[in-house]
């Protein structure tokens, strides 16, 4: 199993830039075939040391998790938009 974790802090981390960038990402469940689990979370301390968003998602190989990366959706709509309102975009990807 491949997990891949991303952590995303907002330019403007105003309700809406929030709520809108959540529900792109939880829309790539539906649309990418590849993702066996998804979980998108939203910050609950607001730290200055916090993220806004956090993504888990999780897949069955290293190459289902490069065909995701590349899949339309995720490359021409969800990335575009984080690269967007986002000030810092980090990631972990791990096999357990």
């Amino acid at each position: 199993m491949i997990t891949h974790i991303v952590f995303f802090k907002l330019s403007e981390p105003t309700a809406g830039n929030i709520s809108e960038t959540r529900q792109m990402l939880l829309e790539m469940s539906g649309k990418i075939p590849w993702i066996r689990h998804l979980e998108v979370g939203t910050d609950l301390l607001r730290s200055e040391r916090s993220y806004d968003i956090a993504l888990l998602a999780r897949f069955d190989t290293i190459a289902d998790l490069q065909a995701y990366q590349v899949h339309p959706f995720h490359e021409f709509e969800v990335v575009p938009h984080v690269k967007s309102v986002c000030s810092s975009i980090v990631a972990v990807d791990y096999e357990s």
